[in-house]
């Protein structure tokens, strides 16, 4: 073990000619920052593998060591969790998230943000960005607010805000200036004026990522590399034949109306452009089996998790999801057979395209933030997905996407520690995700009873509004 985490007493022996030899101490105190996990069970992200009995040693919010060593006295230690028995996995990242506007008080701010930490959420990537967000990211990461870490997409570019190429060129500049992490996509803009955000995008290097607008296409997105396509939106209207001579515009949510002539041999190639152009996916497929689904309403209502939001908001969800049904022709069988192809998509993607994300759209219809990364990581599994692969998802997978394979998303000495104890192994069970037992976010710990304690507050909040 590393002498900084060991209160040694090193015996110094200094004998000269015709003299005795006496000892001299020189002992190094144990930081009193820091937090020492004990008797862990660490699992290896990459490969699946548990390590048993493993001491991780946090200060400074960074990984120290990590040791199998037996301790001889916990004692001197002034913060250990003893986590015999525990999994630990990294911290997740919710890379569809969804970041509270301005006109949200600081309280429920706050709340949101704790809600991804208490599912082990440490990282976002908010979806819908404002110039608020910019200041909040810089609050989190100095330790002002507690929160997950955040990467914030700019304000949408869709086809009301971007008209021209002028304004593309204009709105990408300033965005790219204003310290955005990458450009959010929405539907609208036409495929002149997006081919000259793209151009201007690469030129001052920001990313983009979002959505696939109608006149753009899946294969010409694809081909132009976004970083991630999210709700594999565009991939559905991909697999209708020309031949069909339908009206790209009639796709309907997210190309359901075009679900019966979706030709479904066609998915192969288009999971080859994305391996080609090394565009990750975000399903956020419990969007699609939650809201767009034939899933009742008031049984989505009497989950546990929604007493953390507003009561306010529950029925504005509720009214969306039932004008949703009732106003796009939906049929169950339609559905079946459209959620079918979305399942096929998905496994083959993660097959053999370029990667998965996970990602649930929270907070969007019936997903609370946090929460809803469960139902994301089942309907992930109904796809086809494995354990391991799901926590790759979440783990090493968001990583490799933001470049920083060095700083987080793994178990290792010198990575900043963010890390979630958890009472199972997931990996033999998904349900272990949903037994949170404490979560370590860029080393401030946060324990089981503080989730316990500020979830019940959260929930006391919301019952108000």
């Amino acid at each position: 073990m590393k002498t900084a985490f060991k209160k040694i007493t090193l015996l110094l022996f200094v004998c000269t000619l015709g003299s005795s030899c006496q000892p001299k101490q020189h002992v190094k105190e144990i930081s009193p920052t820091l937090i020492l996990i004990s008797k862990a069970n660490v699992i290896d992200v990459r490969t699946g593998q548990v390590r048993s009995g493993q001491n991780i040693y946090i200060d400074s919010g960074k990984i120290k060591e990590i040791s199998a060593l037996e301790i001889d006295d916990l004692s001197q230690y002034r913060t250990v969790i003893d986590a015999e028995g525990q999994y630990i996995i990294p911290g997740m990242a919710e890379m569809h998230a969804h970041i509270p506007q301005p006109s949200t008080s600081q309280e429920r701010l706050e709340d949101v943000l704790f809600l991804y930490l208490s599912n082990g959420i440490t990282t976002i990537r908010g979806m819908l960005g404002h110039p608020d967000h910019l200041a909040l990211r810089k609050k989190v990461q100095d330790k002002a607010i507690l929160g997950p870490r955040i990467f914030t997409s700019s304000p949408s570019l869709n086809g009301n805000s971007v008209k021209t190429e002028e304004e593309a060129i204009e709105k990408v500049k300033a965005y790219q200036k204003a310290g955005y992490d990458f450009l959010k996509i929405h539907p609208g803009i036409q495929r002149n004026v997006f081919d000259k955000l793209v151009n201007t995008a690469n030129e001052v290097g920001i990313p983009f990522a979002g959505h696939v607008p109608v006149d753009v296409g899946i294969r010409h997105a694809l081909e132009s590399k976004f970083a991630s396509i999210d709700h594999v939106d565009g991939f559905l209207e991909g697999l209708v034949p020309e031949s069909a001579n339908v009206d790209p515009a009639s796709n309907g949510f997210f190309g359901y109306n075009f679900t019966p002539l979706a030709d479904t041999t066609k998915i192969d190639e288009l999971v080859e452009l994305s391996k080609e152009n090394k565009v990750w996916i975000v399903p956020t497929q419990s969007l699609f089996e939650r809201w767009f689904a034939p899933t009742n309403v008031d049984s989505l209502l009497a989950e546990p998790e929604m007493k953390y939001m507003p009561k306010s908001t529950l029925e504005n969800w509720k009214r969306i999801k039932l004008q949703t049904l009732e106003n796009s022709g939906f049929s169950v069988s339609q559905w079946e057979q459209f959620d079918a192809i979305r399942r096929s998509l998905i496994k083959k993607l993660q097959d053999n395209g370029h990667g998965i994300l996970l990602g649930s759209d929270a907070p969007q219809l019936f997903n609370v933030p946090g929460f809803s990364v469960q139902h994301e990581m089942q309907g992930m599994a109904r796809a086809g997905m494995q354990p391991l692969e799901i926590l790759q998802s979440a783990t090493i997978n968001p990583v490799i996407f933001f470049d920083m394979e060095d700083t987080f998303g793994e178990i290792k000495e010198g990575m900043e520690a963010d890390l979630v104890l958890l009472a199972g192994n997931p990996l033999d069970d998904l349900k272990n995700f949903t037994k949170v037992a404490g979560v370590v976010a860029r080393g401030t710990w946060i324990s089981n009873a503080e989730i316990e304690k500020r979830l019940k507050d959260i929930a006391e909040r919301a019952s108000k509004n």
